[in-house]
């Protein structure tokens, strides 16, 4: 802005010196010819002057030459009086130094003049001026006044040095007064032009003085309400830019955006934790090189297309896995039916369908679980009602199956009920503080004689003399219920079924172990399932539902705790229930 101030202030200067000095010529010329006409005039005057005074005085007097000399050294010049022929009569030979013979030609010269003007000399710079002068009614000759130009120059070079100096004292006062308007201009105008810098760099809070009422004030204030309106817009736009962005970030949905050439322009981080994938190798690449399932491309080659909605459900591999998603597809049209591009929405619908799967294994197995205690009642009670019932042996033999088989299913109706208890969202616990170590002999106690049975070796130990901690007691009873009893049913006679109690600081693993055929690596991730059975054959003639640890694992979370497997086929299983720093209580 400082070459805008420069360029302005040279301007100025070359408009102020251009009329100041247009001016100062002007003047001077007006000034050096009013001055010389003023000399004419006044040596017009006094010679004519000198005329009418040597009409009654004589040439040949004694005091005339005198006098005519005072006259001279009064006007400061040489007087010459000549007759019609041009003869000098009279000369005062002063003032002026010149050749005779060039004086007395430049008289000839001026007495031959029709008008007597002025005539002037220039290789001794002198003014010649003649008049004509009478005695007596008769012309007698001519007074020739003669005045030297060097008095003319100097009045001709205090004009110019006045000019000169009265035009420089102009010159500064203008210029000072040039200045100071145009900084009162411009400093506004400056300000200005740094605020709209700013704004064009993108720093809508820079602001300027609204200090005047003038248009420059006006300017100001405008640029203000302009960078006012301006941030107030990029601030609702950032704002909705983060909500925009935090949605699509954080949406559970996977979402790619496409752009009118095919160019994917947009990831969101859904999209990158469904696929395991890096940003930089879709966005800014082509669809068709980016997807590497050939399902994808041909859905977004559907909507280039057809420029229609398209909804599909995907069986797609992903790593080691393959997973479902449900996946939609919208083209973006903008203003007067302009292509933006596609928008493609990706829900990964895998838990659902393995919750319909499940659904559908649950209701299959319960329905063949219920079906087989259910048809062998029925069965009993058919051939006892078909005269086995008159055989005491008979009937006390069928009696029993029937009420063996009525435990049964009150048992897997049972673990059912308490199942879908424990699954519900307000089911809570009667938390209070237990002793691990009396659960765990009353839990022993009551499974000791179903050991004893089968000849099995029930042992618990522990290393650390009491163990209390927050819990549900009747939970408690049931987990290690469920995990001791699934040990002594899986261990063949003559085992060994260990529990062990480990404290450390302040955490507490409880270990069931047990000599039995052990479980194979690949189905370890589901014996927590419903109604899932390692040995199905021998689950079943032992009594149980296959609920046993799914109920299990639900109530271990529910005490904020994990249970984990190890197993080895024909060597064992442990089962170790981990439980949380804050379940333990300080003794």
């Amino acid at each position: 802005m400082n070459k805008f101030r420069s360029r302005l202030l040279l301007g100025l200067i070359s408009v102020i010196l251009s009329v100041l000095f247009g001016l100062g010529l002007l003047l001077g010329q007006l000034f050096q010819k009013f001055y010389l006409d003023a000399v004419h005039d006044r040596m017009e005057k006094e010679a004519k002057l000198l005329a009418l005074y040597m009409e009654n005085e004589s040439l040949h007097s004694s005091t005339f030459e005198q006098r005519l000399r005072a006259i001279s050294d009064m006007l400061s010049a040489r007087v010459t009086i000549v007759d019609h022929d041009g003869t000098v009569l009279l000369d005062t030979d002063n003032y002026v130094s010149i050749d005779e013979k060039r004086h007395k030609k430049m008289i000839q010269t001026v007495l031959k003049q029709e008008k007597r003007s002025v005539v002037f000399e220039e290789e001794q710079d002198l003014y010649y001026y003649a008049v004509p002068f009478w005695q007596k009614n008769k012309q007698i000759g001519y007074i020739v006044i003669s005045l030297p130009m060097y008095a003319i120059e100097r009045v001709n070079e205090q004009i110019w040095l006045l000019l000169t100096f009265s035009l420089s004292i102009a010159f500064f006062i203008i210029l000072l007064l040039g200045i100071k308007i145009t900084n009162q201009y411009t400093r506004p105008i400056e300000a200005a032009t740094k605020v709209a810098m700013e704004l064009a760099r993108g720093n809508y809070k820079a602001r300027t003085y609204e200090s005047r009422e003038d248009e420059t004030g006006m300017l100001s204030q405008s640029l203000n309400i302009l960078a006012r309106n301006l941030q107030e817009m990029v601030r609702m736009q950032e704002m909705q830019q983060d909500r925009l962005r935090a949605l699509i970030e954080n949406m559970g949905s996977g979402l790619i955006l496409i752009d009118q050439r095919g160019y994917i322009s947009l990831m969101n981080r859904a999209y990158k934790e469904m696929f395991h994938v890096d940003p930089s190798d879709y966005v800014h690449r082509l669809y068709y090189e980016a997807f590497p399932h050939k399902e994808i491309i041909e859905l977004v080659e559907e909507i280039f297309m057809m420029e229609i909605n398209v909804r599909k459900q995907l069986l797609l591999p992903v790593d080691i896995e393959r997973k479902h998603f449900e996946v939609y597809g919208t083209p973006i049209i903008g203003t007067n039916d302009e292509w933006k591009g596609i928008i493609v929405v990706f829900h990964d619908i895998t838990e659902l369908k393995k919750l319909e799967q499940m659904r559908k294994d649950f209701v299959a197995n319960v329905s063949h679980e219920l079906k087989t205690p259910i048809t062998s009642i029925k069965g009993f009670a058919e051939t006892l009602l078909d005269g086995a019932m008159h055989d005491a042996q008979t009937l006390e033999y069928f009696l029993t199956i029937i009420l063996k088989e009525s435990e049964r299913l009150q048992h897997l109706i049972q673990d059912l009920l308490d199942l879908s208890k424990i699954e519900q969202q307000g089911f809570t616990l009667n938390v209070s503080v237990v002793d691990l170590h009396e659960v765990l002999k009353e839990v022993i106690v009551m499974l000791e004689g179903k050991a004893t049975d089968k000849q099995i070796a029930l042992e618990w130990s522990s290393n650390a003399q009491h163990c209390y901690m927050y819990g549900d007691l009747h939970r408690l009873k049931q987990i290690f219920i469920n995990l001791i009893n699934n040990a002594i049913a899986y261990t063949p006679t003559g085992g060994r079924v260990t529990v062990r109690v480990e404290k450390e600081d302040k955490q507490l693993h409880v270990h069931v172990s047990d000599t039995g055929i052990g479980i194979e690596q690949k189905e370890i991730p589901r014996i927590f399932e419903r109604f899932y059975r390692v040995d199905k054959a021998r689950s079943r003639n032992s009594g149980g539902t296959g609920l046993g640890l799914a109920i299990v694992k639900h109530l271990v979370e529910a005490h904020h705790g994990t249970i984990s497997v190890k197993s080895e086929v024909g060597v064992g299983t442990t089962f170790t229930v981990h439980f949380r720093v804050d379940a333990c209580v300080d003794e």
